[in-house]
């Protein structure tokens, strides 16, 4: 039988001392990660140095859910194979923004200075711990970002290569958006759910697909919001300000004509 959230929370331990040592070991293992990556250091002293600060966030989550046996069985070597793969990401992500940024021409510059690669970056490195059912920890690293940058990336969304978020202040990315490979956005822009379905007790059913899906090489320019779990097809340009609920074909060009209104219900646009 489903446990109540007052139960979950009752089977929980969290106190200051262990969330500072969360969010200690979260700037790390971020700062860790994208750096000897970018570099280019070997795999076997990037694992090593990395370990420690991994067996940390391990130990903070099996000290907070200390009655999960999903949590205590966890292992540090899957996310330590798997993290050691994002340096090419994290350069595609930093020459997608050499490309199509004029204002710089410094990889150093990217790598330090623009939110839009501190979020993406760090949600790679979410996505991983995501995807192995690590509880806690990806949404941390997340809103760890969103924080920062002020660009809100669910861990679960899916993103391909060479993407590139230019300026980033509101831009919003829902668990179930999936972006193809060289795919552009810019500041103010939502990929959110349409609606949320609701069993018959009026529960909003998790996991369904309620997302858009961002073809290859797609750009959408500031303010746009996209909706419900639609494609946009490959090499598309969504202008600024558009308010999108529909499907559109590749090479679509997608600009603001008219005042649409359209009324939403049980968290519609969110």
């Amino acid at each position: 039988m489903p446990q109540t959230w007052e139960q979950t929370l009752q089977r929980t331990s969290i106190e200051h001392g262990l969330l500072c040592t969360f969010h200690e070991q979260i700037e790390r293992l971020v700062r860790l990660t994208v750096a000897a990556l970018v570099l280019d250091h070997e795999k076997r002293s990037f694992e090593q140095s990395l370990a420690p600060v991994v067996q940390k966030l391990l130990s903070c989550l099996q000290e907070t859910y200390q009655h999960s046996e999903a949590v205590q069985s966890l292992s540090l070597e899957p996310v330590l194979a798997q993290l050691s793969t994002l340096g090419p990401l994290f350069r595609s992500d930093i020459e997608a923004a050499l490309l199509d940024d004029p204002a710089t021409s410094d990889p150093v510059e990217v790598m330090f200075c623009y939110p839009g690669f501190k979020a993406v970056s760090a949600h790679r490195i979410a996505h991983i711990f995501y995807r192995l059912h690590w509880p806690l920890l990806p949404r941390m690293i997340a809103e760890r970002a969103h924080q920062e940058t002020g660009i809100d990336i669910h861990p679960g969304a899916q993103i391909g290569s060479h993407f590139f978020i230019d300026h980033g202040t509101g831009t919003v990315i829902g668990e179930t958006a999936i972006i193809g490979n060289r795919v552009t956005l810019y500041q103010g822009v939502t990929l959110g759910a349409k609606r949320f379905h609701r069993d018959q007790e009026g529960m909003v059913i998790k996991g369904e697909a309620r997302h858009p899906i961002l073809g290859d090489q797609v750009t959408v320019y500031s303010g746009a919001t996209i909706l419900g779990r639609i494609m946009i097809g490959e090499g598309s340009i969504i202008g600024g300000n558009v308010w999108l609920t529909e499907s559109v074909p590749s090479k679509s060009r997608i600009t603001q004509q008219q005042f649409v209104s359209h009324l939403f219900r049980d968290g519609g646009g969110i």
